[in-house]
């Protein structure tokens, strides 16, 4: 018996009920969307559908308040503080979900995601408004986490693929759907009830999935063992990797040589914390779960780091809107979801290396073929074609590393290495951006004037350094992807 079956599944009925009738062929296997896990499944991926609509939304209210908050120059700020916050939520969440069970992590996180949009939708600060990004990140990072031990509590092995696919799914809609609706709320109603209005979504998942989470994967995962203390250690360290990609991401947009103070900083408070909170050889891909929480981290950085520039791409290099640069790729939401769909499928799962390692080949590719709407021949669709095949790989890789990572951890373990991958997958985004974002600077690139809604002409080869090394990245993770099956 394991922690993901009923607690009397294996214990058979004392007297047989003779007037019982007779089954009637055989018992087909239940579904996500069964009786017993219906409600659940509804809410947990409601819950990801609000946090999709949110990613996108607000990035589309972003520049409307910080210009009205005057607060421009410190508009990188407002991403940032996110991302430091919710390392360490991620590590706190894990180390939370492994003694006392996901419920409580993943209902503070919810209530702190809402707080912190509430509190940057009053902001009459810039300042104010970055707190509440604080505070947002803090629940993204305390949520994420918790969601990845339910599915390891409360879902069966064979269901895990499916539960995956549907969260993947969930952010179709708002890919295409946020930014238009963000953009029409900020246009006649506010910036502010793009913040303050989401909140309000958030009652219906949290009275359909808490009550569920509470019968299916409340408490520890062996409820007769003792309690084991918090790792002071791993928090400790949390800070650390939380403040080190804070002073790193602060160094890389300073860019002069008193940035070098605090790059060295960061990195000082990175490496120690690295080596505590990642799986020992994590760097060297070792078979197993450190190949695979290093792909989720290759695969990630390389991807979201390229993807950053695109649609500075097309608005600078081919003259498109921001509105019709961003829709460019909003076909990729719908891709993404369809390979998370294509390794659910049980009978692809003896191939989900071999699906893996093609995935990362076909996620370089698209990399590598985007700059070349640098060349004005080129149609401006090509990226959105090469990102389309982009996302199907990156949802075959994404969805799969989750299901090997639930496959490979023991239930005691699930939160604390739920929350090492999503470290590496937040960690190689802020180190491939800001290297990303170096290169390009270097090379004469240029800046969206948000103010005015403009923007400057950049020289090509700016773009060319940002895409070819996240396609060789992107490339090494197919090596990566052949090393996840323990040997």
């Amino acid at each position: 018996m394991t922690a993901l079956e009923p607690r009397d599944a294996d214990v058979p009925p004392l007297i047989e009920d003779v007037d019982a009738p007779a089954a009637v062929g055989p018992v087909l296997p239940e579904g996500i969307l069964g009786r017993t896990y219906r409600a659940l499944s509804i809410g947990i991926v409601s819950v990801v559908f609000l946090i999709a609509f949110e990613a996108t939304a607000v990035g589309t209210a972003m520049p409307v308040a910080a210009r009205e908050l005057h607060g421009i120059p410190l508009y990188a700020y407002a991403f940032s503080a996110y991302f430091t916050t919710s390392l360490f939520a991620m590590v706190l969440s894990g180390q939370w979900a492994d003694r006392r069970g996901p419920l409580a992590p993943l209902a503070t996180g919810i209530s702190a995601f809402a707080a912190g949009l509430l509190l940057s939708g009053t902001a009459g600060s810039m300042w104010m408004f970055i707190a509440g990004r604080a505070v947002q990140g803090l629940g993204g990072g305390l949520v994420i986490v918790a969601l990845y031990v339910v599915i390891s509590r409360a879902y069966p092995e064979h269901l895990r693929p499916a539960i995956l696919a549907a969260f993947a799914a969930s952010w179709v809609i708002p890919s295409v759907v946020g930014p238009l609706a963000a953009g029409s709320v900020t246009e006649h109603l506010g910036w502010r009830w793009v913040f303050v209005g989401i909140p309000v979504l958030i009652v219906f998942p949290l009275a359909l999935a808490l009550p569920e989470i509470r019968r299916m994967a409340s408490g520890p995962a062996d409820p007769e063992a003792p309690v084991e203390a918090y790792d002071r250690r791993r928090i400790a360290l949390a800070l650390g990797i939380s403040l080190g990609a804070g002073l790193l991401q602060y160094a890389g947009q300073e860019r002069n040589w008193l940035s070098l103070l605090p790059a060295a900083a960061g990195a000082a408070l990175l490496a120690p914390a690295i080596r505590g909170l990642l799986p020992h050889g994590t760097w060297r891909a070792a078979r197993g779960l450190p190949a695979v929480v290093l792909l989720r981290g290759v695969a990630a950085g390389s991807f979201i780091a390229a993807e950053s520039f695109v649609p500075l791409m097309l608005v600078t290099q081919r003259g498109l809107s921001p509105t019709l640069a961003g829709l460019s790729l909003a076909a990729g939401g719908g891709t993404w979801a369809l390979g998370s769909y294509v390794q659910s499928r049980p009978r692809l799962e003896p191939h989900r290396e071999p699906l893996m390692v093609g995935a990362m080949v076909l996620v370089a590719v698209s990399i590598a073929a985007a700059p070349a709407v640098l060349i004005t021949s080129v149609p401006v669709w090509t990226v959105a074609v090469a990102w389309a095949f982009g996302c199907f790989g990156m949802g075959v890789v994404i969805a799969s590393t989750s299901v090997l990572l639930l496959k490979l951890s023991a239930p005691e373990e699930a939160g604390a290495n739920s929350a090492a991958l999503q470290i590496s997958d937040g960690l190689s985004n802020v180190l491939l951006l800001a290297a990303g974002g170096a290169a390009f600077a270097a090379l004469g690139g240029g800046t969206m004037d948000v103010t005015e809604k403009a923007a400057t002409s950049s020289h090509p080869a700016a773009f060319a350094v940002v895409f070819f090394p996240m396609a060789v990245v992107a490339l090494a993770g197919a090596w990566v992807a052949g090393r996840v099956r323990e040997r």
